[in-house]
C-alpha cells in the first residue's frame, strides 16, 4: 500500500507509466478551463491566463511491435 498515489497528480502519473507502451490512448477535454501561469518566480509575478477548449490526446505505443 506504500506505492499507492495520494494526489491527482501522482494518479495520473501513475496510470500512464502503466499504460506507457501498451497502446493506450488518454483523452483530456476540457470546457473553459482557465490556467494562470506565472511570468517569474517571486511574491508578486503578473499571471497570464490560458484558457483552454477542446480535447488533448496522449497516445502511446510499443515500438517493439509497432514495426518502428
Amino acid at each position: 500500500m506504500a506505492d499507492q498515489p495520494l494526489t491527482w497528480p501522482d494518479l495520473a502519473i501513475a496510470l500512464y507509466d502503466k499504460l506507457t507502451g501498451r497502446g493506450a490512448e488518454i483523452t483530456y477535454e476540457f470546457d473553459n478551463l482557465e490556467v494562470f501561469v506565472p511570468s517569474h518566480h517571486d511574491e508578486n509575478p503578473t499571471l497570464a491566463k490560458w484558457k483552454l477548449n477542446g480535447t488533448v490526446k496522449i497516445r502511446t505505443r510499443d515500438r517493439a511491435t509497432s514495426g518502428a
